[in-house]
């Protein structure tokens, strides 16, 4: 491979890998070409992406940014960028993992934070980004929906009770 090809190579790792803050590092020795495919297609179709790319020239565009993932860089490596979601990529991932047993998760970094493999499992058990965001919204709202139905209560009553003299007066 030509340096110049092996350099841009670096840098569009490197600008992937500062666009997206989370991402997996992959061993897929055991799948085939069209286990592959598979993959690709089914993280396309959810907006992720799979980079499958020499060991050295990954650990260039790394750098000195995340030198616990080094070790991880000795067999077939791929890297799924996760995007916005890590979460949602781990549950892809496991899945897939678990149809064909053929792809095995070596590590990661999520939210720029590095992700043992004994984690993962852990991660992938977790609600998406917007379900967490959603329970937090609720539990803070609820609290106050139960005061403002606390503060309802009397004047519903009172509506009630008004409603049934009228009716014992109309009749």
């Amino acid at each position: 491979m030509k340096k110049e090809t092996k350099n841009k190579i670096v840098t569009e790792l490197e600008e992937a890998i500062s666009q997206n803050n989370s991402f997996y590092l992959i061993d897929y020795k055991q799948m085939t070409a069209w286990q592959m495919v598979g993959l690709r297609k089914a993280l396309k179709r959810h907006g992720f992406k799979l980079r499958v790319v020499k060991n050295r020239l990954a650990l260039r565009s790394l750098g000195d940014r995340f030198p616990e993932l080094r070790p991880y860089f000795r067999q077939k490596t791929a890297i799924a960028l996760a995007g916005e979601d890590p979460i949602a990529l781990a549950k892809l991932l496991r899945d897939f993992s678990q149809q064909g047993k053929v792809l095995e998760i070596k590590a990661g970094i999520i939210e720029a934070h590095y992700l043992s493999p004994d984690m993962f499992a852990e991660i992938a058990k977790l609600n998406s980004k917007m379900d967490l965001i959603a329970r937090i919204g609720y539990m803070m709202s609820y609290p106050l929906t139960q005061f403002l139905r606390t503060l309802q209560a009397p004047l519903i009553d009172m509506g009630r009770l008004l409603s049934v003299l009228k009716q014992k007066k109309e009749s």
